[in-house]
C-alpha cells in the first residue's frame, strides 16, 4: 500500500486554512505552519465580507486620477509613502499600465469567477462542517452621501450587471431610512448587492482550527518557513529554524510575506503590503442591521451578533507594523458622518495588518515554474476572506492533479514573467 502523500501549507491565514482543508479532504496528510499565530493576520480583523459584488479590480480607467484626488483630501483613506514608491517603481508602473478598460474587464472576469465559486463554497463549508461564525446572507449596502456620486455609481452597477451578472437594487433615500434606521437622515441613497454575505472572521478562524484538527491537520504556530529543500526540480521539505518538515507537496499561502520566499519558490511574486485598519467594539448604541460600505470615503462598517467593526484604509508604507492613531480617527470620523451608531466604551480591538496587493488585482494561484510540486496561493489584495474557499479548493486541485473546478490560467504564477531561482 502506498504511503499517504504529505503536504505542507505555509501560512495560517484564511487562505492557508482553506488550502489545508481541501488538501485534507483530498486525502493528504497536512501540516500547516505560520510565523505568528493561526488566524492572527488580516484574516482576524477584516470586515468579513464575502462579496461577489467586488468583481472590479483597483486598476481601472480613471483609477490614478481618483486615487490622487482622494489622497489630496484631509484625512484621506489612501496614503503612499514616497520612499515605498521609489523603492518599488516597477510595481506601481505595472499597476498604472493596467488602468485601462480591456485589462480591467479581463481581470474582472477572473476575479468574478473566483468570488462566485467562493460564495457557493462558503455555503457548503459552513453547512457541512457546522461552522458557527455569525454567517449572514442579507447582502451588502453601498451607501452614498452625494446625489451626483450616487448617480455616477449607476454606471458601475450597469457594468457589473451586464458583464458579470451581478446587479444591485437601487435604494432611494425614503426606503433607505426604513431599511436601515441606524443611518443618518439626508443621505443620497444606496445600492444593495443582495447576493453578498458576511461573517465574523475571528470566529471563522477559530472554527477552522477545530475543523482542521478533526481532519488530522497538524498546526505549528510561531514557526516561520525559512526556505525550501529541493532535489532537482522538486521540493522535498520546508525548512524552519527548528528543523525541516518533509513534504511531497508545498503550498505557499503566506499573504504579504510571500515575496520573502520568492527566491525559494522560483518565480516573481510582485506583492506589495497595503496596510488596512479596523476598530472593533463589543457594544454600540443603535447598531446597524446590514453591513455597508461608504463608497465615497472608502470605509466599511459591519454589525456582528455581539459587536460592531469599522475598517478600511490603504497605506502603502512598506512593512511598517505600527498603528497610526490618526488613521483610526479617520475610521471613527467617517462612520459618524453616516451612522447614528455610538460605541459604548473603548474599542475591544484596534488593529492594523497588511493586505497582499498585486498590480493587476488578481491573486497568484498556481505551480512554481521551477518547482513542480510547489503551489503559490497568495496576493488576494483586499479579498482574501472572500476568495479563500475557492482558492483553497483550486490550489488543492492543482497540487493533487485533480481536474480544476475553475480555469487556473488567469491566476498563473508565471504571468508576471521571468523566473527567480537559485
Amino acid at each position: 500500500m502506498s504511503e499517504t502523500r504529505r503536504a505542507v501549507v505555509v501560512g495560517g491565514g484564511v487562505v492557508g486554512a482553506c488550502c489545508a482543508y481541501y488538501l485534507a479532504r483530498a486525502g493528504r496528510s497536512v501540516t500547516l505552519i505560520d510565523a505568528a499565530g493561526f488566524g492572527s493576520g488580516c484574516s482576524r480583523a477584516n470586515c468579513g465580507y464575502i462579496c461577489p459584488s467586488h468583481a472590479l479590480p483597483l486598476a481601472a480607467p480613471g483609477a490614478l486620477r481618483t486615487i490622487l484626488r482622494v489622497m489630496a483630501r484631509r484625512n484621506s483613506p489612501i496614503r503612499l509613502k514616497p520612499g515605498v514608491l521609489l523603492r518599488n517603481p516597477g510595481w506601481f508602473l505595472a499597476f498604472a499600465r493596467r488602468c485601462n478598460e480591456p485589462d480591467m474587464l479581463s481581470a474582472g472576469a477572473a476575479i468574478s469567477a473566483l468570488l462566485r465559486s467562493s460564495r457557493s463554497l462558503y455555503d457548503d463549508l459552513i453547512r457541512d462542517e457546522g461552522i458557527d461564525c455569525d454567517w449572514r446572507t442579507d447582502g451588502l449596502l453601498f451607501v452614498f452621501r452625494s446625489p451626483s456620486v450616487m448617480h455616477h455609481y449607476a454606471e458601475v452597477d450597469r457594468l457589473l450587471s451586464e458583464r458579470f451578472e451581478m446587479p444591485a437594487r437601487r435604494i432611494e433615500p425614503a426606503e433607505l431610512a426604513e431599511m436601515e434606521p441606524a443611518l443618518r437622515p439626508g443621505l443620497a441613497g444606496a445600492w444593495l448587492y443582495e447576493r453578498d454575505a458576511h461573517l465574523r472572521p475571528d470566529r471563522l478562524m477559530a472554527e477552522m482550527r477545530r475543523v482542521l484538527a478533526g481532519l488530522g491537520v497538524t498546526i505549528h504556530e510561531h514557526r516561520a518557513a525559512t526556505g525550501i529543500v529541493r532535489e532537482g526540480s522538486r521540493a522535498t521539505a520546508v525548512r524552519t529554524a527548528v528543523g525541516d518538515i518533509p513534504a511531497d507537496d508545498v503550498i505557499v499561502a503566506a499573504g504579504a510575506w510571500t515575496p520573502t520566499l520568492a527566491r525559494e519558490i522560483g518565480c516573481r511574486v510582485p506583492i506589495q503590503p497595503g496596510k488596512g485598519y479596523s476598530l472593533t467594539y463589543r457594544e454600540v448604541e443603535d447598531p446597524p442591521r446590514l453591513p455597508m460600505i461608504f463608497e465615497e470615503d472608502r470605509v466599511a462598517a459591519t454589525p456582528f451578533r455581539d459587536g460592531f467593526r469599522v475598517g478600511s484604509m490603504m497605506e502603502f508604507a512598506g512593512r511598517d507594523a505600527s498603528i497610526n492613531r490618526k488613521r483610526l480617527g479617520v475610521l471613527t470620523e467617517t462612520s459618524a458622518r453616516y451612522l447614528r451608531t455610538r460605541p459604548i466604551g473603548e474599542p475591544e480591538e484596534e488593529w492594523a495588518g497588511w493586505r497582499p496587493m498585486t498590480p493587476d488585482g488578481l491573486p497568484i494561484i498556481g505551480p512554481s515554474p521551477t518547482l513542480g510540486n510547489v503551489v503559490v496561493a497568495a496576493g488576494h489584495n483586499m479579498l482574501g476572506m472572500s476568495m479563500a474557499t475557492a482558492t483553497g479548493r483550486l490550489a488543492a486541485e492543482v497540487a493533487t492533479g485533480a481536474t480544476p473546478h475553475l480555469d487556473p490560467a488567469p491566476y498563473s504564477a508565471e504571468r508576471f514573467g521571468g523566473r527567480r531561482g537559485r
